[in-house]
């Protein structure tokens, strides 16, 4: 009952004014890097990832463009990117030349050369530039977090890249903690969407919230690391079903990104806002903490469904 991830750092120095639009600094980040990679991972005459005869070994489809030979864990036919970006503090700001920035991203394709891939795109994206206005900017350092989100490991400095083979294993617990929890609070940071049924829930009750947790948690581990998760799914979801929400302030937030591929325009909108619960919650939290690093719902890829847990434990 383990989930492992690589959570990285990558920091950066303005070389030119950069600015990040408000709500759209994860998609800006995920749409650059897609285009960077896949210049650098693919062949110049590919005609894209789902008609490539190479997809099978292609670094890029397997990162950014997933796809099920066979129909994967619950029936999925495109797997979840195994990456999400943590950016929402860029939102809405300006960094002047030689001012420091950065941002997050957490890695759960551990069974790949991906940190390389990952380090090489931005370090070529730095030069050609990012933002909306294409700015110049310097990848300084890469780094590893611990459990606190605070740099452990510097893994890319100075234009070298560490080895790989000899990064400390990121492991968060998935057994139940050992003291009594009856009081949660969640906060949803970035839009979020959770799905029950055909349809999106109007509100984040627990069941829903925990088994989308467990189930997005479970996915990534099959598809990615250890394998399935040694878990009763039934029995999980029915005792979620037993925690209450004693209290929910909600707002929805509409925001839209337009695809550089298609032209399209999609909504990455969703609530926001907190909710409390109240029950035992001993089994559920250490899903809800991991989901911290996962996302939960719909579109985390793009940043959203990003939450925080504060929990009271009984005297």
């Amino acid at each position: 009952m383990f989930f492992q991830l690589a959570p990285l750092r990558f920091s950066f120095i303005a070389c030119e004014p950069i600015y990040f639009p408000e709500g759209k600094s994860s998609n800006i980040l995920r749409g650059a890097f897609g285009i960077v990679f896949r210049r650098i991972a693919c062949v110049p005459d590919c005609a894209g990832a789902a008609v490539c005869p190479l997809r099978a070994t292609c670094p890029y489809a397997r990162l950014f463009e997933p796809a099920a030979n066979t129909p994967g864990p619950s029936g999925l036919a495109d797997w979840p990117r195994p990456f999400v970006f943590r950016a929402i503090h860029l939102d809405g700001q300006t960094f002047a030349p030689g001012q420091f920035f950065d941002f997050d991203l957490h890695l759960f394709d551990l069974n790949s050369p991906a940190i390389a891939y990952f380090v090489l795109a931005f370090a070529q994206l730095a030069r050609d530039g990012l933002g909306p206005a294409r700015r110049k900017v310097e990848l300084t350092t890469v780094s590893q977090l611990d459990k606190q989100g605070e740099p452990r490991v510097v893994i890319y400095q100075n234009g070298l890249l560490r080895t790989q083979n000899d990064l400390p294993a990121f492991t968060l617990d998935l057994s139940p903690v050992s003291a009594p929890i009856s009081r949660l609070r969640v906060t949803f940071l970035t839009p979020t969407e959770l799905k029950t049924g055909h349809q999106l829930a109007s509100r984040p009750e627990f069941a829903v919230l925990a088994t989308r947790a467990r189930d997005r948690i479970s996915t990534l581990r099959e598809l990615y690391g250890a394998g399935p998760l040694p878990l009763d799914f039934r029995s999980f979801g029915d005792r979620a079903a037993a925690v209450k929400m004693t209290h929910c302030d909600l707002a929805t937030v509409d925001v839209k990104r337009r695809s550089t591929r298609t032209g399209q325009t999609h909504s990455i909108g969703g609530f926001i806002g907190a909710a409390e619960y109240e029950g035992d919650l001993s089994e559920f939290v250490p899903f809800l903490r991991a989901a911290q690093w996962t996302g939960v719902g719909r579109q985390t890829v793009w940043g959203k469904g990003q939450i925080r847990c504060t929990l009271e434990c009984e005297e």
